[in-house]
């Protein structure tokens, strides 16, 4: 069973940062990370991922303002993101893929005021 808990969420300004963390319990040299985020009324939906080689993929509509690095000494991947808009409001999810189990972080909300 890994624990993932996410942390760095808040109320900004459009226009502004915000760097998530998610802090995983064990390893995740060998894991599939990413970030979800679902809105009020809508499904939940992939925002960035990277694999285990380290290649990333990202949602269209954030591609060039967020980022999705990743500490594997410190188990822990981070969502930063740029120039954020009002439809960015949502609640941010962690997500560990491991040998197809996939676990889920609680969430962190995150505000973008205009």
């Amino acid at each position: 069973q890994v624990q993932l808990v996410e942390s760095g969420g808040g109320l900004v300004q459009a226009g502004g940062s915000l760097k998530l963390s998610c802090a995983a319990s064990g390893s995740i040299l060998s894991t599939n990370m990413g970030w979800y985020r679902q809105a009020p009324g809508k499904q939940r939906e992939m925002v960035a991922a990277i694999i285990i080689a380290g290649s990333t993929n990202y949602a269209d509509s954030v591609k060039g303002r967020f980022t999705i690095p990743k500490d594997n000494a410190k188990n822990t991947v981070y969502l930063q993101m740029n120039s954020l808009k009002p439809e960015n409001t949502a609640i941010y999810y962690c997500n560990d893929d491991r040998w197809s189990v996939e676990y889920w972080g609680k969430g962190t909300l995150v505000t973008v005021s205009s």
